[in-house]
């Protein structure tokens, strides 16, 4: 049996080795630009950074007066462990259920395939628009976007495509509902300096930079728990609408019997929209000084503005389109706050409303996972998804 030419093009597109440390963004751009051929899209390549092309595909409104739709996903994807993989993660093999492997396969090569495939349908089918459609494929959100869609909000060529609304990424849900995200917590990486004094490791020395970091740590680590134990006291709470805060990088130290004159510990922390930024920055503080002397902190990430979109219904125009769309497909959407971080935060930031939503239902969450899979028919659901949600947004009425 033959098979569908969406899955064979989201399988080529799998194939493209876009993983970090060291993407093959030209080969991306070069499949990406026969795509837009296909689709008789408008194409452009644009590099805020050098190396890191943003693709721009854009199909014109019969308005373009009007706020543009803006339809975004990222084409790099994070390093892999083959050894720990069924399958090579860049062959897209297909087992016999239909289940695609392939690192992006869910993180999210497949939404950037499942918009040009639906816009490809829509085409045939001789659809057009009130509105301008834009679909933008942005390196580096894997590693935080600043050098993707980060710097490219800030160009005269994003001010000129005039977007009222954005989709990005969400994830898979692993019951039948749909995820839609309407905002997303900040990402706060922190590391702390405890210095202290240096000496031989027999002693026991005051001023210790260990006896203060174990303080440091004691601190953030009761904070977790506290944190922890609020969602799963709460079943009307979810992992987005609490703060994580978790151990990840310990430096310092030369040698066993040398007692360090500096240990470092470094925190992920994922801060909810309903906290003070300044407050939980003063908190910080107030642990460090408990610490002892010496001990200071910084954030190794700037700060984004909390910004979230509005999901009431009759109070967005855009929500009611999508929600509308949504339920034209029959689909039991939960809307949540992203734990994570996606580009959406740039497009929010510019006062612009945008969701997050993956058409991925009855499917393990992998991003990031060995052995990340969609199974085909899944995919092919997806594209139908889109095919009813872009023409509700791009023909909204002003």
């Amino acid at each position: 049996m033959a098979e569908n030419p969406s899955v064979t093009n989201f399988r080529n597109y799998i194939r493209i080795r876009t993983v970090h440390p060291n993407p093959d963004y030209d080969a991306c751009a070069n499949y990406l630009e026969s795509q837009a051929k296909e689709l008789g899209a408008e194409f452009q390549k644009i590099e805020c950074v050098p190396g890191k092309p943003i693709v721009l595909m854009t199909l014109p409104g019969r308005d373009p007066t009007l706020k543009s739709i803006l339809l975004n996903s990222h084409t790099d994807v994070v390093p892999v462990f083959p050894e720990h993989w069924k399958y090579d993660p860049f062959s897209a093999h297909k087992d016999e259920k239909g289940n695609i492997y392939g690192r992006g396969t869910q993180d999210m090569k497949c939404v950037g395939i499942q918009y040009l495939e639906a816009l490809k349908r829509l085409r045939k089918e001789g659809a057009a628009f009130l509105r301008t459609i834009h679909l933008t494929f942005v390196p580096d959100e894997e590693t935080g976007g600043d050098e993707g869609m980060g710097m490219f909000v800030n160009t005269p060529v994003f001010k000129k495509m005039n977007v009222g609304f954005g989709l990005d990424e969400g994830y898979s849900n692993p019951t039948e509902k749909f995820f839609v995200f309407y905002g997303q917590r900040n990402p706060l990486p922190v590391m702390v300096r405890c210095q202290g004094q240096p000496g031989h490791g027999s002693q026991f020395l005051p001023n210790n930079a260990g006896e203060k970091l174990q303080k440091v740590i004691n601190r953030f680590m009761e904070f977790r728990e506290k944190e922890k134990n609020k969602l799963s006291s709460n079943k009307d709470l979810r992992l987005g609408d609490v703060t994580t805060v978790n151990l990840t990088m310990l430096k310092g130290g030369v040698q066993f019997n040398v007692i360090p004159a500096e240990l470092c510990v470094g925190f992920d922390v994922r801060l909810a929209p309903s906290v003070n930024e300044t407050e939980f920055e003063k908190m910080i503080s107030v642990w460090c000084e408990e610490a002892g002397e010496g001990v200071t902190f910084e954030f190794r990430r700037k700060s984004v503005p909390q910004v979230i979109t509005c999901i009431e219904d009759g109070k967005n125009p855009w929500w009611d389109a999508f929600s509308s769309a949504c339920k034209k497909q029959n689909l039991d959407i939960e809307t949540e706050i992203f734990p994570a971080s996606t580009d959406s935060k740039y497009i929010r930031m510019l006062g612009i409303p945008a969701l997050g939503f993956s058409p991925i239902n009855n499917t393990p969450i992998l991003l990031h996972d060995n052995n990340e899979f969609l199974n085909e028919e899944t995919f092919l659901r997806g594209i139908e998804i889109y095919e009813t949600i872009i023409p509700a947004l791009a023909n909204l009425k002003p």
